[in-house]
């Protein structure tokens, strides 16, 4: 049986591409260096690696990274300061607040903020 240890992005900007996850989410940081980082959020990690300096960034739809959020409003906000960018409008539904933002390198984040 195979067991999933943990999802890798590729960056161009592996020390940078850390602290936007870490200051815009909370995200802990367990090890990074210039080519590579392991961040933590609950059981699951998130490993950052280095792209290959011929790499095209890209702006799709996958993979899509999915988190929960306290304060939706703020979170956007530091992410955005941060150089990410909001896929469209935040949206107010009846179970909560629904956005979209792209990392730095095209990944996109929904952000969930459940009704209280």
């Amino acid at each position: 049986m195979a067991v999933f240890k943990y999802l890798v992005l590729l960056h161009t900007d592996v020390p940078k591409a850390a602290q936007f996850y870490a200051h815009g989410l909370g995200l802990a940081v367990n090890v990074c260096t210039l080519r590579w980082a392991e961040l933590q959020s609950g059981p699951c990690k998130i490993a950052l690696m280095q792209a290959p300096s011929d790499l095209q960034v890209t702006k799709g739809y996958s993979p899509f990274l999915s988190f929960n959020v306290t304060d939706m409003d703020s979170t956007v906000m530091r992410l955005l300061s941060m150089g990410g960018e909001l896929d469209g409008a935040i949206k107010h539904q009846p179970q909560g607040k629904v956005a979209a933002v792209r990392c730095l390198d095209g990944h996109m984040l929904g952000l969930f903020e459940p009704a209280q």
